[in-house]
């Protein structure tokens, strides 16, 4: 993806929506999968990742949990209740949010 810019606005949704569907992830593991997801077009990076998973703790919306995994601590992520609530509304935001942008860009498509 040429802009990177466009799917930063997104990475709390990312983040929530793939906790939904896995229960609970470990950091690499979100950053794998939205790649293998998107066929390599997104990549999002550390440096990003981290600061929203802490965030989103922070805000309530997920827990962690820490495990011994090949004598390294892992921290796997997942949700709170308010965080599932949360996810129901990011996702019908960036719902909306794409068909306004559809409308814009091609409004003679009206996606239902």
């Amino acid at each position: 993806m040429g802009n990177s810019n466009l799917y930063k606005g997104s990475l709390t949704t990312i983040i929530l929506k793939l906790l939904e569907e896995h229960d609970k992830m470990y950091g690499y593991e979100i950053t794998q999968k939205v790649k293998e997801l998107t066929q390599g077009e997104l990549k999002i990076t550390e440096g990003a990742l981290y600061p929203s998973l802490h965030k989103l703790e922070a805000d309530g919306l997920l827990d962690v949990e820490v495990a011994k995994v090949d004598n390294r601590l892992r921290k796997y992520y997942k949700l709170t209740e308010q965080g599932t609530k949360e996810t129901v509304s990011k996702l019908a935001e960036l719902e909306n949010y794409i068909k306004t942008m559809q409308n814009l860009v091609n409004p003679k498509l009206i996606l239902e």
